[in-house]
């Protein structure tokens, strides 16, 4: 059996560690020594019903450490799932974690090779190498949903290795095994290459879900069904009946971040569309808020500040964007969200009963409608039109 370290206990380190350990001996990370607990105790540290499933219920060969020694030990793969956010004053993602992690690794082994899952600026692998003298080091993109990291990790829509190591063939092979799907393809490329696969696949998403509200913008400006338009639009096969609900703004972990990096990879490359599908998702909010003044509301409610219905957190959500904003008028914000235990939210007040937010809003703002607001339609604002995330 492949013995493998996976460094990083979030959605993309812990849907892999789980599925590579039916199969492999599996050793996760973290330097949170609540989550090493939990995980040794076969609890979920993550909102995903098919994660808890497969801890209950399946004979792991996984554990939990925050010793990078122990961690490491006669390990064939090292997988860095570690977050990188964007930093706007530099104007890239920030990598530390990664390297730091890297550094670790070559510190404590001298075999094995570093497989990067975590979002980096294209060059970066190939930058490390070199700064390390070394090949062990390659990337390879994760393409999961939020809540659905199981699903997407056995049903992948294909596998992407970049880099020159000849553990590269090897490690497919352990993907391909936690894989159900058929016919799966496998690319290998650069490391180069295959970041910036990963940052122009969620850049091109993040143009999809513009388009949408840009179209939906229109049709609200001019008085016409945007669903009507959508589903004319969305029949052509070229296009698809899919990813094409409108919202608040395209949001969370992955979009916001990624496409502002790869606007950074540019340079003085010539592009105009990259920099109008980022300057087009604040263009959409500023068209909301108009809309939301227009009502005449003094308080508005925020039913969730969460993305996606199934999803248990809130990082860049377009939402708070427009809280932000109207934070701008005379206008009195209070917000229903579970996840939230304390009673303000950045100063916003926050209420613990739905009810509370229904009687005392003029407005409730909602990303993605939900039943518990079925009886108070008429103050809903939403620009979800089909009912799903």
């Amino acid at each position: 059996m492949t013995k493998i370290a996976v460094i990083g206990a979030g959605y993309v380190g812990m849907s892999l560690a789980v599925l590579l350990s039916e199969k492999n001996h599996v050793d996760v990370l973290d330097t949170d020594s609540e989550k090493v607990k939990k995980i040794n105790q076969r609890k979920s540290i993550i909102k995903d019903d098919d994660i808890e499933l497969l801890l209950k219920n399946k004979k792991l060969r996984l554990s939990a450490s925050d010793s990078p020694a122990k961690a490491y030990k006669n390990k064939e793969f090292f997988i860095i799932a570690t977050p990188t956010d964007y930093d706007e004053n530099t104007n890239q993602f920030d990598t530390s974690s990664v390297e730091f992690v890297i550094t670790s690794i070559l510190h404590f082994t001298n075999s094995g090779m570093i497989v990067i899952k975590s979002t980096v600026p294209i060059g970066f692998t190939q930058s490390m190498n070199k700064k390390f003298n070394t090949t062990r080091i390659v990337f390879s993109p994760e393409f999961l949903r939020e809540g659905s990291a199981i699903h997407d990790n056995l049903n992948p829509s294909r596998i992407i290795l970049g880099g020159d190591h000849p553990g590269i063939l090897p490690f497919s092979k352990v993907l391909q095994e936690i894989c159900i799907k058929q016919d799966l393809k496998t690319l290998l490329m650069s490391s180069s290459e295959a970041e910036a696969v990963k940052l122009f696949s969620n850049t091109f998403l993040a143009m999809r879900v513009a388009f949408f509200n840009e179209l939906d913008s229109f049709s609200m400006d001019k008085n016409l069904h945007s669903q009507k338009i959508i589903e004319g639009v969305s029949l052509d096969p070229r296009i698809g009946s899919f990813y094409n609900n409108p919202s608040f703004g395209y949001g969370g972990y992955c979009l916001p971040k990624d496409t502002k990096q790869l606007l950074s990879n540019y340079g003085n490359t010539p592009q105009e569309l990259i920099k109008a599908i980022i300057s087009s998702n604040e263009t959409r909010k500023d068209f909301l808020i108009n809309a939301i003044l227009s009502s005449g509301a003094k308080v508005v409610g925020i039913y969730r500040l969460i993305m996606k219905s199934d999803s248990d957190n809130f990082r860049e959500s377009a939402i708070i964007d427009l809280i932000n904003k109207l934070n701008a008028y005379d206008i009195k914000i209070l917000i229903y969200e579970p996840l939230i235990h304390e009673s303000k939210f950045k100063g916003w007040e926050v209420c613990k009963e739905i009810e509370i937010l229904k009687s005392s809003s003029d407005l409730i703002l909602s990303n993605r409608v939900d039943a518990e607001l079925g009886d108070v339609e008429e103050k809903v604002f939403t620009r979800d039109i089909f009912g799903r995330n």
